[in-house]
């Protein structure tokens, strides 16, 4: 099933939000379709998000959630490498909320940190962005969660150390879950750091 299948299911998030309605973003994705990558530092984080972003097609959507710090930034650095951009052409969009970079294929990179509400995400244009010909990685996603594409990959990133970040992804749809699969999972101790 193609994620750009799924523009009817956004549409109708959408139009339940119009309504004041809410969307679940309950997660009922079983533990063994999850992964976990455990980042000793930067320049792993780095490496991480490139493979994810090699693997990437238009469509992708990831959303990503994690303290100050956590290393959301670093990923999507990794994701644009992935995708053919310099990662040193990548900065957090805060005062943006939104970039475009130019790769094998778009990515369009959102941040939801200094939105006031979910619509406001609609009103950047995110819906197009996501079922569009780019890869969309979301910051802060989690301040948006009722208007997120239902077919996703979230992205929870955790501070395990001085360097070490627990990288968590949950697949929502098809798609996702095979992104997932393609991806090295690694566990080990961060005290190994």
């Amino acid at each position: 099933k193609c994620l750009k299948s799924s523009f009817t299911k956004a549409s109708v998030v959408r139009d339940v939000l119009r309504e004041g309605g809410r969307v679940s973003s309950s997660d009922s994705t079983p533990a063994s379709d999850r992964l976990t990558f455990m980042s000793r530092s930067p320049a792993e984080t780095l490496a991480f998000g490139e493979a994810l972003g090699k693997i990437s097609e238009p469509g992708d959507v990831y959303a990503m959630a994690g303290e100050l710090g956590a290393g959301k930034t670093w990923l999507t650095k990794g994701i644009a490498q992935g995708l053919g951009i310099p990662p040193d052409q990548v900065t957090s969009p805060t005062f943006v909320l939104m970039h475009v970079y130019q790769g094998r294929v778009p990515l369009n990179h959102f941040d939801a940190y200094r939105l006031g509400s979910s619509t406001e995400m609609l009103d950047l244009g995110a819906e197009e962005a996501w079922f569009g010909d780019g890869v969309s990685v979301i910051e802060w996603a989690d301040r948006v969660a009722d208007v997120l594409p239902p077919e996703r990959l979230d992205i929870h990133l955790e501070v395990a150390g001085e360097r070490a970040r627990r990288i968590q992804l949950t697949p929502h749809g098809f798609r996702a879950g095979e992104i997932v699969k393609r991806l090295p999972a690694r566990s080990a101790d961060p005290m190994d750091a």
